[in-house]
């Protein structure tokens, strides 16, 4: 089966510069990108459930922009002050530049790691002294809450939004030769969106264990695994697959 059209579970990229641009061309393929997933706040009534009082804090622990995004909005529905005194420790120094939306930069004690958490736990160790708060996703990944239990620091994590299906019913599905998946939700979704969807000869590429073992469960085959000691990303991952198809 010649692969032409496919379907990638995210938004489109921002210019032509994008590697899926080079993919396109190189194999003559139509993509189609869309959200399989929408972040959305759980909402202060919800919220208010946790008994979770942001002023008992005196650091926050941020995972991404959307855990950014959602603390501040929630803090502002709450009408909760947000202290002047708060530190921040961040994954990346990305996210931690995306905190100038809410705050001023320099006014604020800022930490950041090299985008993984266990960077980052070096300089949480150094100050555990202070008492954490983790905004995070309602599913959220257990290692991080893990490993801060394992080093004794002082937290508590508090789920402020989640991950819903997008509406994908404008979508032929039966179209695309491939599909493309990034995260357990975005298998949820296509799912759920799609629930008399028969496989059939269609390629499923998934990212990451979790997303493959959540299309197996849902009784797809995933023929494009990634990552792979030879295919680090997405991208380099369809391209070994193409070239192989190419060579049968």
């Amino acid at each position: 089966m010649k692969i032409k059209h496919v379907l990638i579970s995210q938004p489109p990229p921002e210019n032509d510069k994008s590697p899926y641009a080079d993919l396109s061309k190189q194999f003559n393929l139509e993509l189609s990108f869309k959200k399989f997933i929408k972040v959305e706040s759980i909402g202060a009534k919800e919220f208010r459930k946790q008994r979770v009082q942001v002023p008992d804090y005196t650091a926050i622990i941020f995972t991404s922009r959307h855990a950014i995004d959602h603390f501040f909005a929630l803090c502002e529905e709450l009408r909760v002050q947000v202290s002047d005194q708060l530190k921040y420790f961040c994954t990346s120094e990305a996210i931690a530049l995306y905190l100038q939306k809410y705050v001023q930069f320099r006014k604020r004690k800022i930490f950041y790691g090299k985008n993984h958490f266990a960077e980052l736990l070096d300089m949480i160790k150094k100050h555990r002294d202070e008492k954490f708060l983790y905004p995070c996703t309602e599913n959220h990944k257990k290692e991080i809450p893990q490993l801060l239990r394992q080093n004794k620091i002082p937290f508590t994590a508090a789920p402020m939004y989640r991950s819903v299906p997008e509406d994908l019913t404008d979508i032929d599905i039966d179209k695309f030769q491939m599909i493309v998946v990034f995260s357990p939700f975005g298998i949820q979704s296509l799912r759920q969106n799609f629930p008399d969807f028969d496989q059939g000869d269609t390629v499923i590429a998934t990212y990451g264990k979790a997303t493959a073992r959540a299309a197996e469960k849902e009784g797809f085959r995933v023929q494009i695994p990634a990552p792979t000691k030879t295919a680090p990303s997405m991208i380099m991952a369809i391209e070994e697959y193409l070239f192989e198809e190419g060579k049968k």
